[in-house]
This record gives structure tokens, sequence and C-alpha cells, in this order.
């Protein structure tokens, strides 16, 4: 299978190791964390990358860097992962094995500011959804926002996703969106 997509504007292969310059740049931003958790130090984001850099499912499961097609530059990156309930982040013992996990799958994007304002995020997550629902054994894909971050709730309006009123993610209640792979099919033919 392969994990490498593209779009006309973007690439987006697998994290790897090579791109702790990458998480460092998008972690250590307040403006870029404001709305996906807490600002880390330099040394939190190298001890992050090893569990980063995990994937499972035929590697389906996992995080993606995403690279501007033009400039050749790590522009940030697009998730399929799975949703935290309780905890305030990814349970990466999940990110393990042969199977995609037993839990709802989350899309999701992080960008460098340079990248904001330029329909990237929408091109990630539509990206994502389409891996997700003709190369995986996804029947459903879900996603969250800060209440605060009206511009993520656009892009997955834009992506087909459904307003579902809220739940429980990342430890909080919090916006609920879902798309199941027959929805995004009967949109995408």
């Amino acid at each position: 299978m392969e994990l490498t997509l593209s779009t006309d504007r973007l690439i987006l292969r697998p994290l790897c190791d090579d791109d702790l310059d990458l998480a460092i740049e998008l972690f250590t931003d307040p403006d870029v964390v404001r709305y996906v958790g807490k600002l880390l130090t330099v040394e939190e984001v190298k001890d992050l990358m090893k569990d980063s850099v995990k994937r499972c499912a035929d590697g389906c499961i996992g995080i993606w860097c995403v690279i501007d097609r033009q400039t050749s530059e790590k522009i940030g990156s697009g998730v399929l992962l799975p949703m935290p309930i309780e905890e305030d982040d990814t349970n990466w013992d999940l990110v393990e094995g042969p199977d995609i996990p037993n839990c709802d799958i989350e899309v999701g994007y992080m960008l460098k500011k340079s990248a904001w304002g330029k329909g990237f995020a929408t091109e990630i997550c539509k990206e994502l959804l389409q891996f997700a629902f003709t190369q995986t054994a996804l029947i459903e894909v879900v996603a969250t926002f800060n209440d605060d971050n009206v511009n993520s709730r656009n892009v997955l309006l834009k992506c087909g996703l459904k307003d579902m009123g809220r739940w429980q993610a990342y430890g909080e209640d919090s916006p609920c969106f879902r798309i199941t792979k027959q929805q995004w099919l009967s949109e995408n033919r």
C-alpha cells in the first residue's frame, strides 16, 4: 500500500525521525498549539517523537509530514489516529500491530503559521479522508476541535464531516464531527 499521498499542492508522507525540526517548530510556537494542546519545550518534543513516528494497520494509522510541492518546505502534519476520550493525548499503545485500533479514528492537521489561510488544512483533511475510505478498512472517521477555533470547524464542514453535537474527547466536553465511508462515497463520486 502506498502511504505517500499527494494533491496538486502537497505531498503527505509518513512522519519520520528526520522531521524533528518540523515537530519542534510546530509544538514550540504558542500560536500553533493554541487550540491543539500545550506549548512544549524542545526536550519534550524530542521525547514525543518516539511515539509520533509510530504507525499501525500496515501504516494506515499514524502521522504524515506535509510538504509544499512548490517549495519542498515542510509546512505541517496530518493525522489519522485513535481519538483520546478521557486522556488529553493519543494513547500511543493503540498505534501498534497489524490491525486498525478498535476505537474512533480521528482526522486532524497542524500547520505552521506561514501556511495558514491558504486552504492547506482542507486539502490535507480531504486527502486523508480519501485515503481512509479508499485504501483502508475504516468505515467512519471522527474529528473534534477547540470551541474557539471556528476555522477548524469550517474545514471539517467543507470536507463533509457532520456536526453530531457534543461528546467527550481529550478529557473535555467537545464538538463531535463524523463522516462515514458511505457518506463520503456518496459525496465524492
